[in-house]
């Protein structure tokens, strides 16, 4: 018997690396070839903002040592500037080079329509707003979840 709760959490898993995958192939195909995936999401991400290196650890987007670690990549490959907040100088704010503003867009461009139109079984639009519309919820469950819960 199947546990579509448990199922779910593997296909959230499963989704995300083909959708890493995904972003691979369209770096490749811009002839990008010094950062990964993950990092190139971390710049979507990042976006217009200029944001404090905690605030993306804290928010969930990645484990603390991963982002140190991409960070100083980014960083060094000239797609993020970094300096110390004014205020508390054991933070970092980060926020984007030219280079990675440039980047930026080709990477929100990935258009499931594309690889909808490849597929023998397409998603539509109004299905993916509804998968967001759950996500979400099941999302604000376990925020609620762990933020009331104490530990045992």
């Amino acid at each position: 018997m199947s546990n579509p709760y448990f199922e779910m959490i593997v296909l959230i898993e499963r989704l995300h690396r083909r959708f890493l995958d995904i972003v691979r192939i369209e770096l490749n195909k811009l002839g990008i070839r010094d950062i990964n995936a993950p990092q190139a999401l971390m710049l979507a991400n990042i976006g217009d903002s200029e944001i404090l290196v905690r605030d993306l650890v804290e928010r969930g987007y990645y484990l603390g040592q991963n982002v140190n670690y991409s960070i100083r990549k980014l960083v060094e490959y000239g797609y993020l500037t970094q300096e110390r907040d004014e205020h508390d100088k054991r933070a970092v704010r980060v926020s984007l080079t030219e280079k990675g503003r440039e980047l930026v867009p080709e990477i929100r461009k990935i258009d499931h329509l594309e690889h909808v139109a490849a597929s023998d079984q397409p998603v539509e639009e109004e299905e993916l707003e509804q998968i967001v519309t759950t996500l979400r919820k099941v999302e604000r469950c376990w925020a609620e979840y762990v933020q009331f819960r104490p530990y045992v």
